[in-house]
């Protein structure tokens, strides 16, 4: 079986090692740079893989799965990667943040072909190839036979994969604790800032508006939600960084739009007022501007 991972970054390129140690997956990877190997440093040790890099589409042709793991803001470069990966019986997987992993590329292939995935493996890439795996990490899809097929692709591998009946519900949850890591870019502070009392209120005050706008959106999100998400910041090391954070520091591009961006659109769409995700999203857009 054919598996092509798009953007072997922190995450795809973890995905990528790990799926290539089965000798029944021939695995390839749709790079905008080459490299030799994939070197991951996991909890149980290191990983070696290598994969065929590719870094044009014109390099590519049909696979049985095509896993996406671009950043939510590379749909329209991914987009002429599908063009050549998928053929007549290929399915296509989408581990990346937010919840229009659907929409985000309708406009590229057929929606049905299209399996949405939350995806939490914290990993960070050091250089194109190498990344540092910090858990084993989980992976959720929505039940039925394209998701059983994604699982069982993962059998040999310490991720825990597995399918939900209420994929709408998980990606939203993901989606609560995304929207809190706002505070960590905005103010370029670790997790350990959420022990302060202010900003957790800041934060809270962020997932309530998604806990509103994604039971909208028909998510059965609970209303402790925005403490719990707190919670987890809090118990998390204080040195930690989400990838929003960490974009912003290296002076990348965010993915603003997909973890609050989101909650302000669609919270207009219903008629629901989002003042918090709404500030930070200007703040952080004319931080980086």
């Amino acid at each position: 079986m054919r598996i092509a991972v798009i953007g072997p970054g922190a995450v795809g390129g973890a995905v990528a090692a790990w799926l290539a140690q089965n000798p029944a997956l021939t695995v390839e990877v749709c790079a905008r740079t080459a490299f030799d190997r994939l070197e991951v440093e996991t909890p149980g040790g290191p990983l070696v893989a290598n994969p065929r890099v590719l870094t044009a589409p014109d390099q590519a042709s049909p696979v049985d799965w095509a896993l996406i793991t671009t950043k939510t803001y590379d749909a329209a470069a991914t987009g002429a990667w599908l063009a050549a990966l998928v053929g007549p019986a290929t399915r296509v997987a989408v581990l990346q943040n937010g919840v229009e992993h659907v929409e985000r590329f309708t406009p590229y292939i057929d929606p049905a072909r299209i399996t949405p995935a939350v995806v939490d493996i914290p990993a960070e890439r050091a250089a194109p190839g190498r990344i540092r795996q910090r858990r084993d990490g989980t992976i959720l899809v929505p039940e039925g036979a394209a998701g059983d097929a994604f699982v069982a692709l993962f059998a040999h591998t310490p991720i825990a994969v597995s399918t939900t009946a209420d994929f709408r519900t998980a990606a939203w949850k993901k989606l609560a604790l995304n929207c809190a890591g706002a505070v960590n870019a905005l103010t370029l502070k670790p997790a350990g800032i959420a022990r302060r009392e202010p900003i957790a209120d800041i934060m809270r005050a962020l997932v309530g508006e998604c806990v509103a706008v994604g039971r909208a959106q028909g998510a059965d999100l609970p209303d402790d939600l925005p403490e719990t998400v707190v919670a987890g910041y809090r118990a998390s090391p204080t040195d930690g960084v989400n990838s929003l954070h960490a974009d912003r520091a290296a002076g990348r591009p965010m993915e603003l739009d997909a973890r609050n961006g989101v909650i302000v659109r669609l919270g207009a769409r219903h008629g629901i007022a989002t003042p918090v995700n709404t500030m930070v999203v200007a703040l952080l857009e004319a931080a980086t501007s």
